[in-house]
């Protein structure tokens, strides 16, 4: 017990060590980023806040390389100290070394999951606020909610509500959509009502359309026009729509099934968001399965030579099987393949691949 609360300590030290030299290297990367983004829109401290509010998303992103590099920094530390050759005089084997570093990582999978995973959640949501804020000044609001998707958007002369039924899967066409216009003083200026509305490159296009004069001056229904086609102004982009339409990593996992059921109820597709629910609910076992890969290629003594080539595989097989398992997500959020298939093949696979690995190189 002391053995393995002793490798389960030094293993948390490295994972913190890790931890944080990843932090720092994402965080310098991001405001480099902020920095060619928005250089010409705001000032240097909003910057390095945009940054602060990216970097976790990242840091997110990417435990699974962390993971990795962690055991194998501590697994490598233990050779060359020869504490490895120790333990095994002592009689005991090298998965028994594994006892504390799996207690840890089972804890961190579970912190990650509960705990760092709402809080990149909201820094994430922040960051698109205040991102498409500095872009353009606050003009647009996104929400969907049981009753449909409703938008806002600004322009010089006032502002524009957007409510529609329905939307296609990356929510830039709307159905059965109405706009809203309202002046700068809001009181209510037109109304379009549209069977169809598609964003296109500083417009939306309006298919099959009514519209009403709201002015006081008039009668709204003795000037009602009927167009078969025709476009409304917008500040909008492909991108803020389709960071807020299909972005589930914006929102905690403790909302992600009501989340899931608003956009079914509302008539949107919510498989983006089912993927990434069963994506999350298996990063705890990616993250152990990852810890077991980096073991198995550098619990060796260094001694026996070929320790560099070891690491070295050890991180290409890492490196590959983050992006297998990324583009397996992808495909399962694409329908290309069922959810249990895209979600849970890449773990299991690479935890068969590193006890495999280890029970090979152990002599028994």
């Amino acid at each position: 017990m002391t053995l393995h609360s002793y490798f389960g300590r030094k293993f948390l030290y490295y994972f913190v060590c890790v931890f944080f030299i990843f932090f720092l290297f994402c965080t310098t990367a991001e405001l480099a980023n902020q920095l060619r983004w928005h250089s010409s829109l705001t000032d240097f401290k909003t910057l390095l806040y945009l940054a602060l509010l990216r970097t976790p998303e990242t840091i997110y992103a990417i435990m699974p390389l962390i993971m990795i590099f962690s055991a194998i920094w501590l697994f490598l530390a233990l050779a060359r100290s020869s504490e490895l050759v120790v333990a095994r005089g002592a009689g005991r084997s090298g998965i028994s070394f594994l006892y504390g570093p799996i207690c840890v990582a089972i804890f961190l999978g579970g912190f990650l999951l509960t705990v760092f995973n709402p809080i990149v959640a909201v820094t994430s949501g922040r960051y698109i606020d205040a991102s498409e804020s500095i872009k353009s000044e606050g003009s647009s609001v996104f929400s969907i909610g049981s009753e449909g998707l409703w938008l806002r958007q600004g322009d010089p002369n006032g502002y524009t509500v957007i409510r529609a039924s329905n939307a296609n899967a990356t929510g830039t066409t709307l159905y059965n959509v109405s706009f809203f216009t309202y002046s700068l003083d809001g009181s209510p200026a037109q109304r379009i009502e549209a069977q169809s509305a598609t964003l296109k490159i500083g417009e939306w296009e309006l298919i099959n359309l009514k519209t009403w004069s709201l002015s006081k001056e008039f009668n709204p229904e003795a000037n009602v026009i009927s167009l078969l086609r025709d476009s409304v102004p917008t500040d909008l982009t492909l991108e803020q729509i389709r960071d807020r339409f299909e972005k589930p990593s914006s929102v905690p996992i403790w909302s992600l099934p009501t989340t899931i059921s608003q956009l079914e109820t509302a008539g949107f597709s919510a498989k983006r968001h089912q993927v990434w629910l069963q994506a999350e609910i298996s990063r705890p076992f990616f993250l152990l399965a990852m810890l077991v890969l980096g073991a198995a290629f550098s619990m060796r003594h260094t001694r026996l030579g070929g320790t560099g080539i070891a690491i070295l595989i050890a991180v290409i097989l890492g490196f590959g099987l983050f992006y297998l398992r990324n583009v397996a997500q992808i495909l399962g959020e694409n329908s290309q393949l069922p959810t249990f298939i895209a979600v849970w093949t890449p773990p299991a696979a690479t935890m068969l691949l590193g006890i495999s690995i280890m029970l090979h190189m152990e002599d028994g």
